[in-house]
């Protein structure tokens, strides 16, 4: 009787072991069917519209940091996904045609290098005046050339005592930003993050 008992016990202990594995494997093969989401899905879409706006500049060599640059302003999604709208005097989203939008951008793009090349500032300056503008790189030309997160606050600052109740960041005191209201003091650390990402997932320009 004793053995009998112990052949169940063991039994018992080979059925739970054999029912755990069964369920694991069935798991495991489950989630390698799902498909793998790609966070940049939306912006890659337009990389054949971006590259052949810049190939017309020769700026090819542009494309995942502006690849970076839409992602961090849209996600790749709405009507302007470059978010240029107000780099062509337009009201914020005015733009609404994806196209148009990365003409825009590319052609905001190349006026911000061109001005960043002439007064001989870094390249992170140049990422960083297409959320703040020209402006911005003046600012940096007569502070040491370099950017860093702290002269962008510096200058925000500088914009946001002109405009105070425009840019205020909507009164929203939590907002990272405030007070620094004008433009994005991260933004260049935000694209450069975000273009290496990118930058994996696509062919060689």
């Amino acid at each position: 009787m004793r053995k009998i008992r112990k052949w169940i016990g063991a039994l018992t202990v080979l059925l739970g072991i054999f029912i755990l594995a069964v369920a694991l494997i069935t798991i495991l093969n489950y989630n390698r069917k799902q498909p793998q989401t790609d966070t940049y899905e939306k912006v890659k879409q337009y990389e054949p519209a971006l590259q052949s706006e810049l190939h017309k500049y020769r700026l090819e060599q542009y494309r995942d940091v502006l690849l970076a640059v839409m992602y961090q302003e849209s996600r790749g999604e709405g009507g302007d996904p470059m978010q240029a709208s107000e780099s062509a005097g337009l009201s914020p989203n005015a733009i609404q045609n994806p196209e148009r939008s990365i003409r825009q951008g590319v052609r905001h793009f190349k006026e911000v290098l061109a001005y960043g090349q002439e007064r001989k500032v870094d390249f992170p300056a140049v990422i960083q005046a297409y959320n703040m503008g020209e402006g911005y790189i003046d600012f940096v030309a007569e502070h040491g050339k370099k950017h860093s997160e702290s002269l962008a606050k510096h200058y925000s600052s500088v914009q946001v005592k002109k405009q105070p109740n425009v840019y205020n960041c909507g009164g929203d005191q939590n907002n990272f930003r405030y007070p620094y209201c004008y433009g994005d003091f991260t933004y260049t650390t935000k694209v450069l993050k975000i273009e290496p990402n990118i930058q994996s997932n696509l062919p060689s320009s």
